[in-house]
């Protein structure tokens, strides 16, 4: 493969080009136990050890659709620090939040505010994607919906992702447990809330797994479990929510230099003034940033958690009713969540 060249690769076999460039696309199902979401299975990434940056396709999926397939980009220059912002309020019950991160497209690095989003069916919780450094490229690896919290490259996204597991909240008996500790609610009436705050020691604001300055974490069992599982795609207002923050020259890197004017939305591809947050900037060299915004507003990424008494259900993170808490989702008093 010519170094100065992109390439995609589709599960049939054919490279499929994308005007200058092409991507390699995977369409070995999940069901079968083929998950590319971790940094472990080399037999895929033998084919992204590319030296120059790939178009990111905005995938475009029907909500909810088997995560059949992905869409894979490779990087040769690391992604930037996480920003700190303010967590905006829940647009109403039953949304779950997602955090933002850096994508990439022919432009270079580019932000993907956080949103509330609805999950695709009852009991399914959202993994993050995250960038894995692999043989001198950084890979971006997607999210997915699923019934366990998998593997997300240890980034502290805040907001109860902290590197790994969930404290935001859980399934349980067909309905959904807010953890106020981390769930802006706003002026929105939310029935099933408890409140339990974990230790956080993975302060930091890096947004990727391994190599240069990157985060030191591998895979636990649980969760390459969890990779086994059935997954959902990212829904169709996911999909829109990104491809809206692609095109917008605001979110790109090189105009906010790791800072974007808009960090975080209440609604899913709404990029105006109303119920929005701001970033307060962040190089990651320090510790956390302390944040300020309307009352109940919960601020991360790096944000440090402090233990609590706590009231309500102990979490969990996965949709099991009445198991025990795992994956580092709300340990009860004292007890720390590491990742990284």
């Amino acid at each position: 493969m010519d170094c100065g060249e992109s390439e995609v690769f589709r599960g049939g076999g054919d490279w499929a080009a994308n005007g200058d460039h092409k991507m390699l696309v995977s369409s070995r199902r999940n069901s079968a136990g083929d998950s590319f979401q971790g940094v472990s299975n080399m037999r895929i990434l033998r084919y992204l050890r590319l030296a120059a940056p790939l178009v990111l396709l905005a995938p475009v999926v029907a909500a909810p659709a088997p995560a059949s397939a992905a869409v894979f980009v490779s990087v040769a220059i690391a992604p930037p620090a996480l920003p700190v912002y303010v967590q905006p309020p829940m647009p109403g019950p039953g949304y779950i939040w997602t955090p933002g991160y850096w994508g990439y497209a022919t432009a270079g690095y580019y932000w993907v505010p956080g949103t509330w989003v609805l999950p695709p069916a009852v009991g399914l919780l959202w993994t993050p994607g995250y960038w894995g450094f692999v043989s001198g490229a950084y890979i971006w690896h997607a999210g997915y919906w699923g019934p366990h919290i998998g593997f997300y490259g240890g980034v502290n996204y805040g907001f109860g992702y902290f590197g790994t597991g969930f404290a935001g909240g859980y399934w349980q008996g067909g309905h959904y447990y807010y953890n106020s500790a981390y769930n802006n609610f706003g002026h929105v009436h939310v029935t099933n809330v408890y409140n339990r705050t974990v230790i956080n020691e993975n302060v930091n604001h890096v947004s990727y797994n391994g190599g240069p300055g990157g985060i030191n974490r591998q895979a636990t069992a649980e969760e390459h479990s969890a990779e086994r599982d059935h997954h959902v795609n990212a829904t169709s207002m996911q999909s829109r929510h990104e491809h809206l923050a692609s095109n917008n020259p605001d979110f790109r890197h090189s105009v906010n230099h790791g800072n974007p004017t808009l960090a975080a939305t209440s609604h899913a591809g709404r990029f105006g003034s109303a119920n929005t947050s701001k970033g307060t900037g962040s190089k990651g060299t320090g510790g956390p940033k302390t944040v300020s915004g309307a009352k109940g507003a919960k601020s991360g990424p790096g944000t440090h958690g402090h233990s609590s008494t706590g009231t309500g259900p102990h979490p969990q993170s996965h949709a099991a009713p009445h198991s025990a808490p795992k994956g580092g989702s709300g340990k009860g008093n004292g007890e720390h969540n590491k990742g990284g």
